[in-house]
């Protein structure tokens, strides 16, 4: 029986009636576990009230979101999906402050340090979503960015579990429809099996052909990759595996 609370409430707005199939109210499950553990530190809680608000991403369900309404002056447009920390999300945004970086996260404690990551470092290139990022790819147009970025999803191990993964055949081809032509999507994770089920959802994918690695080998790191301290605890089976992916032009 599925548990309710993987469900977006019932009083959908009609835009959720054009939005992909598996983004509407019966859908999709829910591919992240806790949403709040331990309590959030005061300087912190204060910036939901004063930060957040200025650099919130629009409500999705209100209607289409334009990026470049949100940064006009942006060259480019990158989507995290699922940043943790934020630590990574506010080093490329340190390292690229001609691109508007979209961050989406429903961990409460993960937002917290990332409007903190984004208060230090004055980031004006930042925009945050506090919730499930499909809502936002669903409400953003077509060929709008030029990188999406998965970095350490939860693995959902179980195989009756499996459907709960953030990347699925459907996520992938809502990637595909957003990236522009030659635009990327990297997809990283700690864990073997989620590796294989990845690529293999990728690789099938129309439209997207993948980038490979010197000497084709998955375990080469990047150039612009950012180790997070979630990645230096090594929770997973395997080194950080690395799938990198274009859009056709």
């Amino acid at each position: 029986m599925t548990d309710k609370s993987d469900f977006p409430p019932a009083d959908q707005p009609a835009f959720d009636q054009d939005r992909p199939e598996w983004a509407q109210a019966h859908g999709p499950l829910r591919s992240f576990g806790r949403i709040k553990s331990r309590p959030i530190k005061a300087r912190q809680a204060a910036l939901f009230d004063t930060l957040m608000p200025q650099i919130a991403v629009p409500d999705p369900s209100k209607g289409p979101i334009d990026p470049l309404a949100l940064m006009p002056e942006a060259r480019e447009v990158w989507l995290e999906i699922g940043f943790g920390g934020g630590e990574h999300l506010a080093e490329q945004a340190t390292r690229n402050p001609d691109a508007l970086m979209i961050g989406c996260e429903p961990f409460l404690n993960g937002v917290a340090s990332a409007l903190r990551h984004v208060e230090e470092g004055d980031l004006k290139n930042v925009r945050l979503h506090a919730d499930d990022a499909r809502a936002v790819m669903a409400a953003l147009p077509d060929a709008s960015l030029d990188r999406v970025m998965i970095l350490f999803p939860d693995p959902w191990h179980k195989a009756r579990h499996n459907k709960r993964r953030l990347l699925q055949d459907e996520t992938a081809v809502e990637i595909a429809r957003l990236l522009k032509p030659g635009g990327r999507v990297r997809f990283v994770t700690d864990w073997l099996d989620y590796a294989e089920w990845a690529l293999e959802r990728l690789a099938r994918t129309p439209g997207l052909t993948r980038i490979m690695a010197e000497g084709e080998d998955w375990f080469v790191v990047p150039a612009d990759h950012v180790v997070t301290r979630y990645e230096e605890k090594k929770l997973g089976d395997t080194t950080p595996i690395f799938l990198e992916f274009a859009r056709d032009a």
